[in-house]
């Protein structure tokens, strides 16, 4: 839950952009996190430039941002479990704490005159490793800090947060190491986590209470990766934003280049390229409602994709910083809003039991895009240039549009995504305990002859819901008997992973789970069985023994009757 007082206040009118920032708590994270996201940015110049200075080789300038980038691809997945089943203000804290670890010890490391290639990459790790478990824990968080209402607002400032930094925090940096050496770029971002750090301590936070016990971590992330993988919603736009990303991001990935090779200037001018783009990048997503209202997702990301292989091209060509600078700007404007379009595609549709995971799974995918295709932009340009290779990633931008013909942006979701209240206590004469299992369920349905077809068609969409909320081995069987007769059958691992499954369904998974059911015939509801399979312990000893069913008792079983 928020701060008190969210609820009452919340209903008290529709809210515009910025509304999210009358809320105490909100405001002061934002305003902190705002800090935070230039303490990086501007290490991010530090790195950058330092490793141009020790190597000058434009394959490991480009390992500065995979190194910061690639712990977010490797453990969003499991951050964003963490943060769906633990307390999210705790795993914010010591992900910050981690990140405040990693940027001391490399300005420790500079200080002391030892840093080289391979340390300067392994600092730039850990501090993305902080990162990558902070970022779902904050991001799931927005609804407990904000009213529903304002929730798309919230999102929409948080990205906007991190740009208004990419803005001027870039320059700052350029500023700043041209100043005084890389060594004050490292020390401005150990001391940029500090201001979050006391904000998230200082939250009074009520974590939700739930009458079931938390996943186990390992089930937690095979839940998530099961929602994604089975909602089509989610798994096209994830396709997307991976396929964006590798191909959009050679522009920030070889900017040092950019400044140095193409324009012939030094650490001020590669940040003030950072600032245009970050520049266009807060415009984009300013311009994010308008744009929206005009024209359709997959429209918008073919927009979007143009804009920036024409910019990406153009900028290869120029040795004009002018020119360089409004193209770099214009084309920060189609990334932001092809980014936050799918962001706001995912939070928007996600519920709120898998919400942390769902935002892992765009991460991954959006920081996968970025950390391969950083990689291989920088080997482009080690081995044929920096121009060329950004006029071969305007290409790639263009061939994305070839693939979104057969995987389409989806449309933002407005679907309603709360979750249904069914009592999660049912009729069970078996004493079960909670790792009891596997559980298998049969639904007996009675369906009119003339409806089969209508009725199969409705129980496909309902395999896919028993999917994304848990359950597997689905399948639907017609009685040749009696063809009137349909069973449904699906398995879960345990009585607890059942419970659970049956607290996950939205409004709208509910909705469409009642059509289906809608097409049985009779005045009794459709047949529900619930076994329990392989049931060693829920059978008695001997006949003299009371039949108390504890799972805990496993029955021994003799060759005789192992044979019989």
């Amino acid at each position: 839950m928020a701060d008190a007082g969210i609820e009452t206040i919340g209903n008290s009118g529709p809210g515009g952009p910025f509304a999210p920032l009358r809320w105490p708590l909100f405001r002061r994270i934002w305003s902190a996190s705002l800090f935070s996201n230039f303490g990086q940015l501007i290490q991010g110049v530090g790195a950058a430039w330092a490793m141009t200075q020790m190597t000058g080789r434009a394959e490991m300038v480009g390992l500065v941002q995979s190194a910061t980038f690639a712990p977010i691809m490797l453990l969003a997945v499991i951050a964003g479990a963490v943060a769906d089943v633990y307390d999210r203000r705790k795993i914010a804290l010591y992900a910050l704490s981690l990140s405040l670890v990693g940027a001391v010890g490399l300005s420790l490391v500079s200080a002391a005159g030892l840093l080289t290639p391979g340390l300067l990459l392994v600092f730039c790790f850990i501090v993305g490793t902080g990162a990558a478990m902070f970022a779902p824990a904050w991001q799931a968080s927005v609804g407990e800090q904000v009213p529903q209402r304002d929730l798309p607002a919230a999102i929409g400032l948080n990205s906007i947060s991190y740009n208004i930094a990419r803005s001027f925090g870039p320059a700052i940096g350029g500023f700043l190491v041209a100043l005084a050496g890389v060594l004050a770029a490292f020390g401005a971002n150990a001391l940029s986590y500090i201001p979050l750090i006391i904000v998230m301590y200082l939250w009074k936070r009520m974590p939700e209470k739930s009458r079931l016990p938390p996943e186990g971590l390992v089930r937690a992330v095979i839940s998530g990766v099961r929602y994604v993988f089975h909602s089509p919603h989610m798994r096209r736009v994830c396709i997307r934003t991976i396929i964006l990303a590798t191909a959009g991001t050679s522009a920030s990935a070889l900017m040092p280049l950019i400044a140095r090779q193409l324009l012939g200037g030094d650490a001020t001018t590669y940040g003030i390229m950072l600032g245009c783009f970050g520049m266009g990048a807060v415009a984009g997503a300013l311009s994010m409602a308008k744009v929206r209202a005009r024209m359709s997702n997959q429209r918008l990301m073919v927009a979007c994709a143009l804009v920036m292989a024409l910019c990406y091209v153009g900028v290869g060509f120029s040795r004009w910083a002018v020119l360089s600078g409004l193209l770099l700007a214009i084309a920060g404007s189609g990334w932001m809003v092809s980014i936050a379009l799918c962001n706001i595609s995912i939070q928007v549709a996600a519920p709120r039991w898998v919400t942390g995971r769902a935002l892992a799974s765009f991460q991954t995918a959006t920081t996968g895009g970025i950390v391969i295709g950083s990689w291989g932009w920088g080997r482009v340009a080690e081995s044929h240039g920096t121009d060329i290779a950004l006029m071969v990633s305007g290409a790639a931008l263009v061939a994305t549009l070839v693939v979104g013909l057969w995987i389409r942006m989806p449309e933002v979701d407005e679907a309603d995504e709360r979750l249904v209240h069914q009592p999660i206590d049912v009729d069970r004469k078996l004493d079960l305990k909670g790792r009891s299992g596997p559980i298998v369920v049969t639904i007996e349905y009675r369906v009119a002859m003339d409806d089969a077809r209508a009725f199969y068609g409705a129980m496909q969409k309902v395999e896919k819901i028993r999917a994304r909320t848990g359950a597997y081995g689905w399948s639907i069987a017609r009685d040749i008997g009696d063809p009137e007769i349909w069973t449904e059958r699906y398995h879960t691992p345990t009585w607890h992973d059942y419970l659970r499954q049956r607290s996950r369904l939205t409004e709208t998974e509910h909705e469409m789970t009642q059509r289906a059911t809608a097409f049985h015939q009779g005045e009794e509801k459709p047949r529900v069985r619930r076994k329990l399979e392989r049931p060693f312990g829920s059978v008695r000893w001997s006949d003299e023994a009371p039949d108390r069913g504890d799972p805990d008792i496993i029955m021994p079983v003799s060759p005789s009757q192992a044979s019989g």
